[in-house]
């Protein structure tokens, strides 16, 4: 399927494993190829999980695609909302196997999916942006307030905490 999101069926079960670098930063080509899994998971009437490496499913948003200018950030983070709604209606179950951290737009895969589940261990899982300075968008906050309990959604959205795996 793609370097960057890599598709395996087997029994009706379709696994997306995100591969791009060591954090799986998500970059608009990484959307692109999620996509396109997507597209075929759709067509294949298959169970979808996605997945990482092992230790990590993604640490966010491409931080390169982010600084490099104002245009970039707003169309990456507008194709970030967008996935997540393609996730939130996809017409079969959406299973994430976190394999290890997962931050901001990697936790915000966490919420997207129908079924969350994970490792246990040392990493990090969480909606960062305050805590580096970015104004989370409206299509974030209204999937964390809709996905989370409200003292979490306080301490994740409004306090930037981070949660170890047994915590999220």
């Amino acid at each position: 399927m793609s370097d960057l999101v890599s598709y395996h069926l087997d029994d009706g079960v379709a696994t997306l494993t995100l591969n791009n670098g060591k954090v799986n930063a998500i970059s608009p080509d990484v959307i692109i190829a999620f996509n396109a899994a997507l597209d075929q998971a759709e067509k294949d009437r298959a169970i979808v999980i996605v997945t990482g490496q092992p230790g990590i499913l993604s640490g966010g948003y491409d931080l390169k695609v982010m600084t490099s200018s104002a245009e970039a950030a707003i169309n990456l983070v507008a194709q970030g909302s967008t996935l997540a709604r393609r996730m939130l209606s996809h017409p079969f179950p959406i299973i994430v196997a976190c394999p290890g951290h997962a931050v901001a737009k990697g936790a915000f895969l966490l919420l997207s999916a129908d079924y969350r589940i994970g490792v246990a261990g040392p990493f990090s899982i969480g909606l960062n942006e305050v805590q580096i300075g970015m104004t989370m968008h409206h299509t974030g906050i209204e999937l964390a307030r809709d996905r989370l309990r409200k003292s979490a959604f306080n301490r994740s959205v409004i306090n930037a905490e981070m949660f170890d795996p047994e915590g999220a």
